[in-house]
């Protein structure tokens, strides 16, 4: 059975900077305000030709040119995101398209903030079953575009970028060793973008009504991450045959330092805090 390895990296974050002075002029907040309770001094805003198929074609190239591998020898690409750029076609298969990937298969995978990590073991498993041998994951969001910039609950937490990593098959032991995927759904309404869909499309009544901008219960959100992140760790070793003195890194996904310093006092996990 082949090996999964991560071969190739890159990332693309739009020049475009807005930094917590600069919200603090359009919404009732304050740099020490934000610093204090997520530990983010600035986010990445895309520009109006920056969308997310040309970010993740962007940290695509780069990824591609680490790995030394060729768009044309790419059997899969796989796009993760939640602001995707059309219901379809799917933002893979644009990237596929400019990128030249002209033998891979593409499709989008919506998982919110998992997407990344459902992806990454989509494409691993694909490569260990021997169907494919090489595979690109792609993240990338211009979630500005969905944030209402006079809710100071979410507009602070949210920015526009990209990441990729290219996967290989190689019979070398090692790379993408285990992945733990659990969901939750009933915890739908914490966290949500309600328009757009089938159930609530594009209307007067829709816009008017917000529906078309990131929806978050903050707290809900919160206990959920502190609850989880920890545990899904632990079973991620355990799958892995590891232990947590084994690990030299742990880097989780989540907006704010607080949560990561909260995970941090409440667990034996060497969880490293950068901010």
């Amino acid at each position: 059975m082949p090996y999964a390895h991560i071969t190739g990296w890159g990332m693309a974050a739009p020049e475009s900077i807005m930094t917590n002075d600069d919200l603090s002029k359009i919404v009732d907040t304050s740099d020490a305000w934000i610093r204090e309770r997520t530990g983010i001094r600035e986010r990445r805003i895309a520009r109006e030709n920056e969308f997310p198929s040309t970010l993740g074609v962007e940290a695509s190239l780069r990824a591609l040119k680490v790995a030394n591998v060729r768009p044309t020898d790419l059997d899969l690409i796989i796009c993760t995101s939640s602001s995707p750029e059309y219901i379809f076609p799917a933002t893979a298969c644009l990237i596929q398209d400019q990128l030249g990937a002209s033998k891979a298969g593409a499709f989008d995978l919506l998982a919110a903030c998992t997407g990344f990590i459902f992806a990454m073991n989509m494409a691993a498993q694909a490569i260990r079953s021997g169907s494919i041998k090489t595979a690109l994951v792609v993240g990338t969001e211009t979630l500005s575009r969905f944030v209402d910039w006079k809710d100071r609950n979410t507009c602070i937490l949210f920015g526009d970028g990209a990441g990729a990593f290219v996967l290989q098959a190689s019979e070398r032991p090692g790379g993408v060793l285990s992945a733990v995927m659990h969901s939750d759904g009933s915890g739908g309404d914490s966290l949500s973008l309600p328009g757009g869909g089938s159930r609530y499309p594009a209307t007067e009544a829709t816009v008017h009504e917000g529906k078309h901008y990131i929806q978050m219960d903050g707290k809900a959100v919160f206990r959920f991450a502190t609850r989880v992140m920890a545990s899904a760790t632990q079973e991620a070793l355990d799958a892995a045959g590891l232990t947590i003195e084994e690990v030299r890194w742990i880097v989780p996904h989540q907006a704010t330092s607080a949560l990561l310093k909260r995970r941090h006092a409440d667990s034996n996990c060497p969880w490293t805090v950068l901010s």
